[in-house]
């Protein structure tokens, strides 16, 4: 059964977030051809037509099926300025699981607004979507994402060893979650 998709945009104290538009390409481009932002994700930054593909699918957010993807621009709310994405993936949609992720203009670190973000969209995700589940999986050496899943209360459930090999480098990767009965008790 596919996953009915949270009322857009969502809204923080801060921030709207948003289906990406045509006229947001230039900025998304920008953070996605940096290699310190896909140091993490264990790929090269996408090229041309890949990253004009990349972009396409972002443009439209799906849950309908497993591997779907709503990938939302995070846009400051006093000024417009898009600051990265935040994004849930239908991971199992038969055992209703997410897998939380979100991408920022390093230019934009350390404002809190990753963890606003992520945070508004585990309640949409469980509020609104009725995810039972919800995952985040993270390179253990990306201190800063391993701290937003902190912050947001996730519990480490696992660390893989060695589990991925990018450009000659193993990387060790994190895997943490929320249940939905843990992110009701919180309300």
């Amino acid at each position: 059964m596919p996953l009915a998709l949270p009322a857009l945009p969502l809204r923080t104290a801060r921030l709207i977030l948003r289906p990406f538009e045509e006229r947001d390409f230039g900025t998304y481009a920008a953070y996605h051809r940096r290699r310190d932002v896909y140091r993490f994700l264990y790929s090269f930054p996408p090229q041309a037509q890949e990253l004009r593909q990349q972009f396409d699918r972002a443009c439209q957010p799906d849950l309908s099926q497993d591997g779907a993807t709503t990938t939302l621009a995070v846009e400051r709310s006093e000024d417009g300025v898009v600051l990265g994405e935040v994004l849930l993936k239908a991971a199992s949609t038969a055992a209703l699981q997410g897998e939380l992720g979100y991408i920022f203009d390093p230019a934009h670190a350390g404002g809190g607004y990753a963890t606003e973000a992520a945070a508004e969209m585990l309640r949409a995700g469980f509020e609104e979507i009725g995810f039972h589940r919800i995952f985040a999986r993270i390179d253990a050496d990306n201190h800063g994402s391993v701290k937003v899943a902190e912050r947001l209360g996730l519990r480490r459930e696992a660390h893989f060893r060695q589990n991925d090999r990018h450009d000659g480098r193993w990387g060790d990767e994190f895997v943490y979650a929320l249940l939905a009965e843990e992110w009701a008790q919180r309300s």
